[in-house]
């Protein structure tokens, strides 16, 4: 069953996540992702979700996305978008 990792994320230091935005996609890759929707700036319908700019990615399966988030390798660059933006992800299952 494919998951999806979303991301919501209003970056206030763009020269600093630059590299972040450079990077990251190769991860991605490595971990058989792929974005689905990629630094979009989002519509709100309905409720209280604002979100500022939106991420979604694809993985083959939940493992792939546990093993992207946990890979040592990507680590710095979690740290780089923490110290850049203000985020939130969620890891979601697909349906069958």
């Amino acid at each position: 069953m494919k998951a999806y990792l979303v991301l919501d994320l209003s970056v206030h230091d763009f020269a600093g996540f630059r590299n972040h935005i450079a990077e990251i996609p190769a991860h991605i890759a490595r971990h058989s992702g792929k974005y689905i929707v990629q630094g979009v700036v989002p519509t709100p319908i309905e409720g209280g979700w604002k979100p500022e700019r939106m991420v979604i990615i694809e993985f083959p399966a939940r493992n792939n996305a546990q093993a992207f988030l946990a890979d040592p390798e990507i680590q710095d660059l979690f740290k780089v978008r923490h110290a850049t933006t203000t985020s939130r992800l969620v890891l979601a299952d697909g349906c069958t």
